[in-house]
């Protein structure tokens, strides 16, 4: 018995074979991440969570309560896989990004149109700080990255930007002091770099760098994003206060040169002070060594007896009338 199959049913079967087996194979490159959904559920490793994984040692007590998301098989690449039809595949890109540390993805208008950031240091000064950020994708977080956060991207620059704000309110050099004098000169120095916090910004942005990195370190677990380094490269006051800022600075070097200048001319006049006091110290033991060495000689020829030392002074005058050419005696009336 022939049985026939209607043509709308080989079509199904056709365009199912050609949707769900033929396309069912998919690749991963080499710069790309692949989870795999099953229903709409991530494929996990077991119960383990990222609290159980060295990425949530960056984390504080409260954000571990907070910031728990479970881990995930990660595809790595390679291929070609398969994916049922019930399965979704959802692709990232690990390849660094740079992003300016000013543009706001969700207001591009804001922060000067996404390139000067506001801050405000712990003088009250308003400052403009330009510089990039680079991050990647975490491995060890996709869960977070992929599902966990609706922007991550949006998330982390928020999180850097309050950061930065913070510590640049706060932010104290731990040399303020830019002269290494005495007291009193460092007392000047400071009265002069009083409330001019900015001088401390410029000086210590690789410190600024680092503090940030350190403190961005929970980033990875929080959103599943790595950042791979923060490079502020620009602290800029407003157009008013430069000038000031520069006359101030200025002041400062003035002083700075005068009160170096006047250390030397007294380094040098110590050391110069020092050397006269050796050369007169080893004049004078000139002068005394003969006079010392002729005593312990008279002191010998004295241990000979009165005699000895009556003949020694009767050689000396007979020596010295050799070399005078006149001689004054003394004669008793």
């Amino acid at each position: 018995m022939n049985v026939i199959i209607p043509g709308f049913i080989l079509g199904f079967l056709g365009w199912f074979f050609l949707r769900y087996v033929i396309f069912g194979f998919y690749t991963v490159d080499q710069n790309e991440r692949a989870v795999k959904t099953r229903f709409g559920r991530a494929v996990r490793l077991g119960k383990g969570t990222t609290l159980t994984d060295p990425i949530a040692e960056a984390l504080n007590e409260k954000d571990k309560e907070r910031y728990i998301y479970p881990l995930v098989q990660v595809i790595k690449p390679g291929g070609p896989y398969f994916r049922w039809p019930w399965e979704k595949i959802h692709k990232v890109s690990v390849a660094t990004e740079t992003i300016n540390m000013a543009l706001d993805l969700e207001t591009p208008t804001a922060n000067h149109n996404g390139t000067i950031l506001d801050a405000v240091t712990k003088d009250q000064l308003n400052i403009g700080l330009t510089g990039q950020i680079r991050y990647q994708p975490s491995e060890r977080n996709l869960y977070a990255y992929l599902f966990g956060v609706k922007n991550p991207v949006v998330h982390v620059m928020g999180y850097f930007i309050a950061i930065l704000r913070q510590r640049i309110a706060s932010f104290e050099s731990q040399n303020s002091s830019l002269l290494e004098v005495e007291e009193n000169d460092i007392e000047l120095d400071a009265g002069l770099m009083g409330g001019v916090s900015i001088n401390d910004l410029r000086k210590n942005l690789n410190e600024i760098n680092t503090f940030m990195e350190q403190e961005c370190a929970s980033a990875a677990a929080r959103y599943g994003i790595d950042l791979d380094a923060s490079l502020i490269t620009g602290i800029d006051p407003p157009q008013e206060v430069e000038s000031a800022l520069a006359a101030i600075n200025t002041a400062h070097n003035e002083v700075s040169s005068d009160i170096s200048l006047a250390k030397a001319q007294a380094d040098q006049t110590i050391v110069q002070s020092k050397r006269a006091v050796e050369i007169e110290t080893l004049r004078a033991q000139a002068e005394v060594e003969p006079l010392k060495s002729l005593a312990e000689q008279l002191g010998l020829i004295k241990q000979n007896g009165p005699e000895a030392l009556a003949a020694y002074l009767r050689n000396v005058r007979l020596a010295l009338y050799t070399k005078a050419e006149n001689i004054i005696l003394e004669v008793d009336k």
